[in-house]
């Protein structure tokens, strides 16, 4: 019997996440455009990922509090006009001081829309669905990394930093349109209590994937985060090169992300996730033989089918362990992504300041190891509260 059909509401979301997606990644992929625009060193112009990243960290969680009653049609709409306006702000900053602060203020979107988008799918579909919903929604994530990281990359290198972020801010916008007129009113998920927080906060099981969230991102961002002064500095490659790079990670990361959303209510949630991080974990392990841009694209296949594959997965776990709780859980899973990302960025831009980028990687497959451990940790958990 063949499955139904998602709702068409979950598009827009989907595109939403694509935006959201590219603009995150915008600075990894001009990084050294922005570095070379303002004279200032990799690791500095890191800071950069590592702030935002800070910022939807915290962000997530209290601005899903916040809104928690809110209409979603306006609410998501308002993030992502929200999102063009600060990017396009961005790309009329003189210096790097006020890019910075302008680049806090624009990733108050993701901080946003990403966990919100998630937690009102279960308003959108049967609850047989909801897996595949949820997947299919965080796809825009590698749809970006296919599509927005490769061309804002090549755009940066051929005609600067700033004609990317304006890209983002036009896609942001034409994405608040597309919202507002697809979703319908009335979208409330229920407001959390703050039993319903401590509920949360007071499971193993949720906690325990939350923190492999944050070691499985940091263990990727300590090396993607730089991966433009790397292949320049190690491989030498043009930012057409780059471009191409960013493409063919993204083609594989869509890949996983399908393969993950067609197979995941059979797999299995849990197990799906450790799928995806030891596919990180052998592509961070066989890092150094990519002495080529061609051996390097190679070793990063597997890394490359886990990256959003892993995330898209842990989310519809936490939502299948405890559904009534899933604002709250999505929106601290969110944060620890980024989380992560702000620990990695900040740990990759020290280690590089100190001559260590031959070392990223290991530090990475380190982290990536800790992550599987206590996945399975968090899997046995969950079973035994269950049984």
């Amino acid at each position: 019997m063949p499955r139904q059909r998602l709702p068409a509401v979950l598009w827009p979301l989907m595109f939403g996440n694509v935006v959201i997606g590219t603009g995150v990644m915008v600075v990894p992929g001009t990084l050294n455009e922005i570095s070379e625009s303002f004279r200032v060193s990799p690791a500095v112009a890191g800071q950069l990922i590592a702030a935002a990243a800070l910022v939807m960290c915290l962000g997530a969680p209290l601005f899903a509090a916040m809104v928690a009653g809110w209409d979603r049609r306006r609410l998501l709409t308002a993030c992502m006009l929200w999102y063009g306006v600060m990017h396009v702000v961005s790309a009329l900053m003189p210096n790097f001081e006020t890019l910075l602060a302008a680049r806090v203020l624009a990733v108050v979107s993701p901080a946003i829309f990403t966990p919100q988008a998630a937690a009102c799918v279960g308003l959108l579909v049967p609850a047989a669905q909801r897996g595949r919903a949820v997947t299919f929604v965080f796809l825009g994530w590698s749809v970006a990394s296919v599509l927005g990281m490769p061309i804002s990359a090549l755009i940066g290198g051929l005609a600067g930093w700033r004609s990317a972020f304006v890209l983002v801010g036009v896609l942001s916008l034409g994405s608040a349109a597309w919202v507002w007129r697809a979703m319908p009113d009335d979208v409330k998920p229920p407001a959390l209590s703050l039993a319903s927080w401590r509920q949360t906060l007071q499971s193993r099981p949720l906690m325990l994937c939350i923190l492999v969230t944050v070691l499985y991102s940091a263990s990727q961002f300590v090396l993607f985060s730089y991966f433009a002064p790397y292949f320049k500095s190690r491989l030498g490659v043009t930012p057409f090169e780059l471009s191409l790079f960013f493409a063919w990670f993204g083609v594989f990361g869509f890949t996983g992300n399908m393969l993950m959303s067609r197979h995941i209510d059979r797999v299995g949630a849990s197990r799906a996730v450790g799928i995806g991080i030891a596919c990180m974990a052998l592509s961070l392990a066989l890092w150094p033989l990519g002495t080529t841009l061609e051996l390097a694209a190679l070793v990063a296949i597997p890394w490359a089918l886990g990256c959003f594959a892993s995330n898209s997965a842990q989310q519809a776990r936490l939502l299948g362990i405890a559904p009534a709780l899933a604002t709250a859980s999505i929106a601290l899973n969110t944060s620890a992504m980024y989380a992560g990302q702000a620990i990695g960025a900040a740990g990759g831009g020290w280690l590089i300041a100190r001559g260590q980028m031959g070392q990223l990687n290991g530090f990475g497959l380190v982290g990536l190891m800790l992550a599987l451990l206590l996945s399975w940790q968090a899997t046995r958990s969950f079973k035994a509260v269950r049984s």
